[in-house]
């Protein structure tokens, strides 16, 4: 279960109300917010397992200002677990995931009634959802392929935009897949490597591209296996054109001019060069590393300028503890 602690704060003066509590476990911060004096909050009970053993369910509790449970939407997608969620206003979006994607629309204006109002089945998941309008929604994370009747295999990065316009059969409006298995993205598990903007129709997330020597398995098997990995060949920041009906490419922005091979595979998380932030300011999107700031042309994306931030190879983090 999820204990929930509500404390009220009122300058200095802070006081403990009480608390309250939910079956099954809490994934991240967006599977939980406060609504009209209301507490909502998504959660996965049981476990997920490759031998067809699984014994996970998913829910959504609506606890009241008392935090007792009033409303509830429970059991979803059994033998999966939740992978995604988030909450706006009286809308709830939950993805979960185990062979292929289920995008669960859920009407929560009544606290003690809410109900799924459709649902979508795709290949592959989302890590993270972020709203882009009131009729649309984007997802960030992994395509799936092959597998057996309880598993697929992970393959590249997929940004997907859902139409939600008919709540009882969203659709898949657009996509665009990054990459092959091995490619990963700080976004997927750290929303603040996630930069999105409707008006300028930007969309910018950090890349570790992995992509698959094909010639390697054609020649052995004369097919590439499903859970085939890549070699990482590339990082940076991918900057894509997103709208209603198209996400596609812009443009793209590296920090490691040379890319050498020591700095490929697992280092690039820990090289000076590597890309973790973005943002912009007028027209320049700026994208920033541990070593270096650089500033690129938002529209076309051709380089303006950069700037050393005199990272050395030898630093370390220090924690410090008292």
């Amino acid at each position: 279960k999820t204990v929930v602690h509500k404390i009220n704060i009122d300058e200095e003066d802070i006081k403990y109300i009480g608390s309250g509590e939910a079956p099954g476990q809490v994934l991240n911060q967006f599977s939980m917010d406060e609504y009209k004096g209301n507490f909502r909050i998504a959660t996965t009970t049981g476990h997920v397992s490759r031998t067809g053993e699984a014994t996970s369910l998913n829910h959504l509790y609506i606890l009241d200002e008392d935090l007792e449970i009033i409303g509830s939407v429970e059991d979803l997608a059994p033998g999966e677990r939740i992978y995604s969620a988030r909450f706006l206003g009286e809308r709830a979006y939950i993805v979960t995931f185990k062979k292929v994607d289920p995008l669960f629309v859920i009407d929560v204006s009544n606290p003690k009634e809410p109900e799924v109002l459709g649902y979508l089945k795709i290949t592959g998941y989302s890590d993270y959802l972020h709203p882009y309008d009131e009729n649309h929604i984007i997802g960030i994370g992994k395509e799936t392929r092959g597998g057996d009747e309880h598993f697929s295999w992970y393959q590249g990065i997929k940004i997907s935009l859902f139409d939600i316009s008919d709540v009882e059969n969203p659709i898949e409006e657009a996509k665009i897949e990054i990459g092959d298995r091995g490619t990963d993205s700080e976004a997927l598990y750290e929303h603040k490597a996630f930069l999105f903007d409707k008006n300028k129709n930007l969309l910018v997330i950090p890349i570790m591209l992995a992509e698959i020597n094909e010639s390697r398995y054609l020649e052995q098997s004369g097919e590439v296996p499903d859970n085939a990995y890549g070699d990482v060949v590339w990082q940076g920041a991918y900057v894509l054109n997103i709208n209603e009906n198209e996400i596609s490419l812009r443009g793209k922005i590296t920090h490691d001019d040379n890319q050498s091979v020591e700095n490929r595979g697992w280092y690039y998380y820990g090289s000076k060069y590597s890309v973790r932030r973005s943002l912009y300011m007028d027209d320049y999107l700026y994208t920033i590393s541990a070593g270096k700031i650089k500033a690129n042309n938002l529209q076309n994306v051709e380089e303006i300028g950069g700037v050393d931030l005199g990272y050395k190879e030898d630093y370390y983090p220090y924690y410090a503890t008292g």
